[in-house]
């Protein structure tokens, strides 16, 4: 299918984007990889009047180290985070992420920024970053706000970015000494969408022990979850494959997934137990050495 006509505009700073999405308001749309808003226009889902292309926007693409952080831009290409040494080195979970997104085309064209401002529930990026506590830098005409992950993503293709704001960058906490994290998906083998996948930050003490874990599972519901129960079980515990397998039982705790021809939402809530598993015991291992 063929979307329905548009104009476009390519906007050549982030203060030109900002100019056109008040000028035209609720008939504008910023367009970063195109590998979601353009399908989802084909399908008539959406019908934006205008696009303002954010890829001629210099300065917003890139992984740099500042202070005790991954600073991400937001146009970023997830083959650029997959391909990082900086990221594999410090951040190696988000490497994960990034290399298990669609396909080739995909991952050198869609961008980091496009795929979390765009929220959707079988994304990767969502569930890796709520996991590592990453927060997001919004720019609007009044000036930047920095929210974090577990306030970002809301519902189904929802998030906290207001009409008038452009998602900059993005921020990832740089794991202290003792930290690991990890991330582990299964994808639809037509698609390659999260079907289930489980996001992980583990903290340990000195002795071995768990001081903190971030367990997040994508495929669940409309948005990333916390697995409060996983997280909850790990704590103060020593992380052995007994004690992982146990707490990772817990991942679906809470949850009521949808089901479909593919995988049925008891089918899902188990794998969300394997996938939380696997995922624990790899940023436990990381976290060791």
């Amino acid at each position: 299918m063929f979307p329905a006509n548009f104009g476009y505009f390519a906007a050549r700073s982030v203060e030109e984007a900002l100019a056109l999405l008040t000028q035209h308001g609720e008939d504008a749309k910023l367009l970063a990889g195109e590998h979601s808003l353009i399908p989802a226009m084909k399908l008539r889902l959406a019908s934006p009047k205008y696009l303002i292309d954010l890829g001629t926007v210099a300065g917003l693409r890139g992984v740099r180290i500042d202070g005790d952080s991954l600073a991400i831009g937001a146009l970023t290409v997830h083959a650029e985070v997959a391909s990082s040494d900086l990221v594999r080195q410090r951040v190696p979970g988000l490497v994960e992420a990034a290399s298990v997104i669609g396909d080739v085309q995909v991952r050198n064209r869609g961008t980091i920024g496009g795929s979390v401002a765009h929220n959707d529930p079988a994304a990767d990026f969502p569930a890796i970053l709520t996991a590592l506590n990453a927060s997001f830098v919004l720019f609007s005409p009044s000036g930047n706000r920095t929210v974090s992950a577990d306030d970002f993503f809301v519902d189904f293709f929802t998030t906290a970015l207001a009409p008038n704001e452009v998602l900059t960058e993005i921020r990832v906490p740089l794991p202290s000494s003792g930290g690991g994290t990890a991330y582990a998906k299964l994808g639809h083998p037509a698609s390659g969408y999260v079907v289930v996948s489980a996001g992980v930050l583990i903290h340990r003490q000195s002795s071995g022990r768990c001081a903190s874990a971030r367990i997040v599972i994508g495929g669940l519901g409309d948005s990333p979850r916390r697995a409060a129960a996983t997280e909850a079980a790990l704590q103060g515990q020593a992380l052995t494959p007994e004690v992982i397998a146990a707490a990772a039982a817990k991942a679906a705790e809470g949850t009521d997934p949808d089901g479909d021809t593919y995988a049925s939402a008891d089918y899902k809530r188990h794998v969300a137990g394997v996938y939380a598993r696997r995922a624990i015991q790899k940023a436990a291992e990381r976290a060791a050495g």
